[in-house]
């Protein structure tokens, strides 16, 4: 696919990568699914800088993130990134999963 196919104008580019997930026979919910995120998290990365979604729907294009998003990616493949020192997944996270529940600070009274 050449580059003049994808529009440049990020509102028209949007609607560009839904079309070409129709024609491949999947959507953006579908995608949100198989990777188990809302469909809202699929939708942030139109105007936000979203590597693991951007990568995920580069994939199912069968193109690079950088091709779609030139703007969001250095030339080595790498995400270009507004906070360089940041993890792209937050191990702090990782602890309040179902393995590490969140304590509550509720008092139970007794009757």
């Amino acid at each position: 696919m050449s580059d003049i196919d994808m529009p440049t104008d990020p509102a028209s580019r949007w609607e560009w990568i839904k079309y070409q997930l129709r024609v491949r026979g999947t959507s953006m919910a579908e995608l949100a699914r198989q990777l188990e995120v809302t469909d809202r998290a699929i939708r942030n990365a139109k105007s936000t800088p979203y590597p693991r979604i951007e990568r995920s729907l580069a994939d199912a294009l069968s193109l690079d993130p950088a091709d779609i998003w030139p703007e969001r990616w250095n030339a080595d493949g790498t995400p270009h990134r507004q906070r360089p020192g940041r993890a792209e997944i937050n191990t702090s996270y990782s602890k309040d999963t179902g393995l590490y529940p969140v304590g509550h600070c509720k008092a139970v009274r007794s009757a």
